[in-house]
């Protein structure tokens, strides 16, 4: 994996990519197998995403990624744009808006952009990182997905 666009070390740094955009990703392949394991995982083996003779005859023509697979995929895409650096932890802290805007069929590929759309410190040594994350899908015109990650990183 290349190193990240951006490598923030303070909470100055993260600041500073306020309203930035960060990205994209280069494309990532989604195929059958990745889809089937995520069915596995989840116990969601909805027909959509894993029967490719049912799904053949739906409106989408194929089967399509399930949304929570393409939000899944983002942590370790935002690893080839950001690097948070000087912090003693950083931890997942949620999600907020998140919106499943168009499918993506198996087969596709995907990439990731983002944008820090908030930094506030919420404590000594604790500041909290909103992060705007918006998932494409090569050739298609609305996003896969958007949504804001939220992370907690202290000293």
């Amino acid at each position: 994996m290349a190193r990240p666009q951006h490598r923030p070390s303070s909470v100055e740094d993260l600041k500073n990519l306020v309203d930035v955009e960060i990205g994209p990703t280069g494309w990532h392949e989604v195929d059958q197998a990745a889809i089937n394991a995520f069915a596995d995982v989840t116990g969601d083996h909805q027909w959509i995403h894993v029967d490719r003779e049912k799904a053949a005859q739906s409106p989408f023509g194929t089967t399509i990624a399930h949304g929570l697979y393409s939000l899944s995929r983002t942590p370790a895409l935002l690893q080839e744009l950001l690097a948070v650096e000087g912090f003693a932890h950083a931890l997942n802290y949620g999600y907020d808006r998140v919106r499943f805007i168009h499918p993506l069929p198996v087969g596709s590929r995907l990439r990731l952009r983002a944008q820090l759309t908030a930094v506030d410190e919420v404590a000594l040594g604790q500041v909290q990182v909103v992060i705007r994350l918006t998932v494409e899908g090569e050739g298609i015109d609305k996003p896969i997905l958007v949504a804001d990650s939220i992370s907690r990183f202290g000293n």
